[in-house]
């Protein structure tokens, strides 16, 4: 029994795994080390994570690999839609709350 599978160095995991420790410690660095508004710092915060978010569907979830490259990109889109929808949803439903 033959086995030709060649295991090679995964670099673009290690790329993705310190780039993810980078903007997480920056994220952290933000919100400890600096003296912006709170408002500030969570638009910084925010904007981190979906940068992160990003580089680990394409750094580890192989988006750009495999055979039907389009239905992948679909589905992470359309998980992104309801993503969005979720969240927009709930913080309307939180703030118009108390105005009934």
């Amino acid at each position: 029994m033959s086995n030709d599978t060649t295991k090679s160095f995964p670099l673009s995991h290690v790329i993705g795994f310190f780039m993810s420790l980078v903007l997480t410690f920056g994220a952290a660095w933000v919100a400890l080390q600096t003296s912006l508004s709170a408002k500030a710092i969570m638009w910084i915060i925010g904007s981190l994570a979906i940068l992160q978010a990003g580089i680990q569907i394409f750094m580890f979830m192989h988006l750009r690999e495999g055979e039907d490259k389009i239905t992948n990109t679909v589905n992470i889109l359309y998980s992104a839609f309801l993503a969005i929808v979720i969240v927009a949803g709930s913080i309307w439903v939180m703030t118009s709350g108390h105005s009934h």
